[in-house]
């Protein structure tokens, strides 16, 4: 079993190589799998280094709903470090699955506006996850 530091540090290595390579995610709409992948292959990447301890024998869905489970608690963190504003935006977008102009809309700002708005919050939210 990886040591809970180092499960911590694959996680976090895997989490900004995917936001750094989130173009190269094929189904946007649903990354969880291939962060999943990026996780797994991080984790066997700190196995193949001196003194780390082999994988544990749990079942493929329990590593994976460990995983995902590591990923939620890292974004959620990243979220809550944000002003109340950016959370706003980038939850209407993207958990509420709103195009930019229905974002506009709900909050009854000018689509430009939300367009900036979105842009500076995904810089904010990167720079947090990259912390």
């Amino acid at each position: 079993m990886l040591p809970r530091a180092d499960a911590e540090e694959a996680v976090q290595e895997a989490l900004v190589r995917a936001w750094l390579r989130r173009d190269a995610c094929r189904s946007p709409e649903a990354p969880l799998p291939w962060v999943l992948e990026i996780t797994r292959n991080e984790a066997r990447r700190l196995l193949g280094r001196p003194g780390t301890l082999a994988l544990s024998d749990a079942a493929p869905q329990e590593d994976d709903a460990l995983a995902g489970a590591a990923v939620r608690v890292t974004v959620e963190q990243a979220l809550r470090s944000l002003a109340e504003r950016d959370r706003r935006v980038l939850h209407l977008r993207y958990a509420e699955d709103l195009t930019q102009v229905e974002v506009a809309r709900r909050l009854g700002l000018p689509e430009g506006t939300v367009k900036v708005r979105l842009h500076r919050a995904r810089g904010r939210l990167r720079r947090a996850l990259e912390r």
